[in-house]
């Protein structure tokens, strides 16, 4: 008896433990993700600088479409250049427990510390276009165009539209990265092309236009108050330009001083084509929001992805836009 008491005994605990390791989670393995945590794990979280630039609209449409094509869904929020907005929406991307962050940083360093809250967290982070400059945030990759060999095709375009002679200024955007890059890149070249050519293109002014159209507007009608024989403007994108457009047009002085934009949103390209701004440094949004998804994805696969991939620019002139289809 005792031994069929023993045997019943050690059933009983069998079934018992069995019956624990299908209601709850198998033996030295953690628990399966909730339904809520594994839609998480399908979504990615993009904050952009802001939707107000078409640039900016065009990355994010890219990244969702190809994020679609691979059973992925994109969050997109925009910061519109406010970095203390854009640090509340990556927690809120915390708290979501999303597959990945995707940032266009509002400003390159202080968007660091929640950066380093995603890194606690186990969520990994990758920017686009504009990268965060803040050490000890950790960033899987940064896809980008070339901006510092753009800001060079700036000053080579700009240059030759003044004859190598006069006064210039640049049109900065100084909190973001891309147009640190594209400024640097400018002076250098410029710099460079004075020496070769024992030529004299002078940079007086290097002012915020943020990169804003009504920024670049304002800042335009102070440098003709205090530059009044300005030959030139180097804005680092295509709104700011527009702005300083609008302003010489406003000022009576449209085709005296040249301008410079970098970009190549369409507006833009009308403006090239008609004159009005004499040649941008192209940049490929669509192929920096896909190539940002493809990166990704290598990376959920474990396979090595670069720290930055880089995307070359292309000189836009009046003869380009001329030819181009997509204006007629």
């Amino acid at each position: 008896m005792k031994n069929v008491g023993y045997l019943f005994a050690t059933m009983l605990l069998c079934v018992t433990l069995l019956g624990c390791q299908k209601s709850g989670q198998p033996s030295g393995q953690s628990a399966a993700p909730s339904q809520a945590e594994a839609g998480a794990k399908r979504v990615i979280g993009l904050s952009v600088l802001t939707l107000t630039n078409p640039f900016f609209k065009e990355i994010a449409d890219a990244l969702s479409d190809e994020a679609s094509k691979n059973g992925y869904e994109v969050l997109v929020v925009s910061g519109e250049l406010d970095v203390a907005k854009q640090q509340n929406q990556v927690k809120d991307f915390i708290v979501k427990k999303v597959a990945a962050i995707v940032l266009t940083p509002c400003d390159s360093k202080s968007i660091g510390p929640v950066i380093q809250e995603a890194n606690a967290a186990g969520i990994p982070v990758f920017t686009a276009d504009i990268a965060c400059i803040a050490p000890e945030a950790k960033v899987v990759s940064h896809i980008a165009t070339d901006n510092f060999a753009g800001g060079k095709q700036a000053a080579e375009a700009l240059f030759e539209a003044v004859g190598g002679q006069g006064k210039v200024a640049v049109l900065d955007h100084p909190e973001v990265e891309s147009a640190m890059l594209r400024t640097k890149g400018f002076q250098e070249k410029l710099a460079e092309l004075n020496k070769l050519q024992n030529k004299n293109v002078e940079v007086v002014a290097v002012l915020p236009g943020l990169g804003a159209r009504d920024k670049g507007f304002k800042v335009t009608q102070d440098l003709l108050q205090s530059h009044a024989d300005l030959a030139g403007i180097f804005a680092v994108n295509d709104p700011s330009a527009l702005g300083a457009v609008a302003a010489l047009e406003n000022a009576g002085k449209s085709g005296q001083i040249k301008v410079v934009g970098f970009d190549g949103q369409p507006e833009g390209k009308k403006a090239i084509r008609d004159g009005k701004i004499y040649a941008d440094p192209i940049q490929f949004p669509d192929r920096i929001g896909r190539q940002t998804l493809q990166t990704i994805l290598k990376y959920f696969q474990g396979e090595q992805v670069e720290k930055q991939l880089l995307i070359p620019t292309a000189l836009y002139r009046k003869a380009d836009a001329e030819k181009d289809a997509s204006l007629k």
